[in-house]
């Protein structure tokens, strides 16, 4: 331990907050006077209007999501959405970012769907004195801050594609500037992937066939998998397939569904992906469908009435194609490729000031 730290059960460094009214997630709304925290990863879950509901802050606190694990910093009034939510206050001699940052680095391991709340119990606390924890979080708050700079620079710059497609090509649902019109089952061989038996080892152990679920499929371009593989016997028992560099993925269904890949490397998919083979055909560059695929996220939003949302391949190869020429596709492709580059820079800078603020927070609490 270091000189002049001194460890505290993690019951004997929060107050006890008296605080029990929460909001169902469905009355949330966006015109509400008082913001909304629950346990889930926006930092806001929305707004509310009935003063009655909301807790009031005197000194910042740290929220808990005790399902999801998500810790939120919050210094103003908020009401507190759904159920397991923890508010932790902590007591006068610790500062709230620190104790947000322990937490952070305590990484209280996942239980599935069981509560997480009884694991901080059982933490026991670093505590320096107060003068040395604002030093702490000076520096660690002044390498987030660049992070979270530099994420937002990779998000000026998506939207700064997007803005290319529209001026290039305009909407693809509206056809405002008068395309010819064809359907992706028109153009392109479209399918679906697998997964094999997770119970059979010989399909799993020691794989070395990239697989990859609809998890990816975030409207971005992927460079690799999460760390999934199948062995060739998994591959010719089941229903995967392979999809090559230049593929164009799309997520039928959960979450992600609507959202898309592009993809730069050979992988498998499983049958929550459907794969577009756009190497195959010569009119089109994968940059342009990758980007003109996003844009009809909203129909399949249109799934469902409402209620589970699930795609096939049918739903996939009517969905609408303009059919620009095939030099602006590559125009456009040379100013994706040139975005994708800077792009890249400020990822490699994203990932160096992570390591230096993780090696920090293992310096401090660890």
């Amino acid at each position: 331990m270091k000189q002049g730290w001194e460890i505290r059960p993690f019951e004997k460094c929060i107050e006890k907050v008296k605080y029990t009214t929460k909001i169902a997630t469905c009355d949330y709304s966006t015109m509400g006077a008082y913001p909304v925290v629950s346990q889930e990863e926006e930092y806001i879950s929305g707004y509310w209007n009935n003063a009655e509901d909301v807790f009031r802050v005197s000194k910042p606190v740290v929220i808990f999501g005790d399902h999801t694990r998500v810790l939120k910093y919050v210094d103003f009034d908020f009401v507190l959405g759904a159920d397991g939510v923890k508010i932790l206050q902590p007591i006068d001699a610790i500062n709230a970012k620190f104790f947000l940052y322990y937490l952070i680095a305590s990484k209280i391991p996942s239980l599935g769907y069981s509560r997480h709340y009884k694991l901080l119990k059982e933490l026991n606390v670093p505590v320096p004195p107060i003068a040395e924890q604002e030093k702490i979080v000076a520096e660690l708050d002044c390498l987030s801050g660049i992070i979270e700079k530099k994420k937002q620079q990779l998000k000026e710059l998506d939207n700064l594609a997007q803005s290319i497609f529209y001026e290039m090509f305009g909407d693809p649902v509206e056809n405002d500037k008068g395309w010819e019109v064809k359907t992706y089952g028109s153009e392109f061989q479209i399918s679906s992937g697998g997964t094999p038996d997770t119970k059979n080892n010989l399909y799993w152990d020691n794989g070395d066939i990239s697989w990859i679920g609809s998890n990816l499929c975030h409207d971005e371009i992927i460079y690799k998998n999460d760390g999934k593989y199948i062995t060739k016997d998994g591959f010719d028992n089941s229903s995967a397939k392979e999809y090559k560099s230049g593929y164009v993925l799309v997520a039928l269904v959960g979450a992600t569904i609507g959202r898309t890949a592009l993809l730069r490397f050979n992988t498998t998919t499983n049958q929550n992906v459907a794969g577009i083979n756009v190497p195959a055909n010569d009119n089109f560059v994968p940059e342009f469908i990758f980007y003109h695929l996003q844009k009809l996220y909203e129909l399949f939003m249109g799934i469902g009435n409402g209620k589970f949302k699930m795609a096939n391949l049918r739903f996939i190869r009517e969905l609408p194609l303009i059919v620009p020429s095939l030099s602006l596709q590559q125009e456009f492709a040379s100013k994706i490729e040139s975005i994708e580059k800077q792009k890249e820079l400020i990822a490699q800078s994203i990932k160096e000031t992570e390591t230096l603020f993780n090696s920090r927070m293992d310096y401090y609490f660890n």
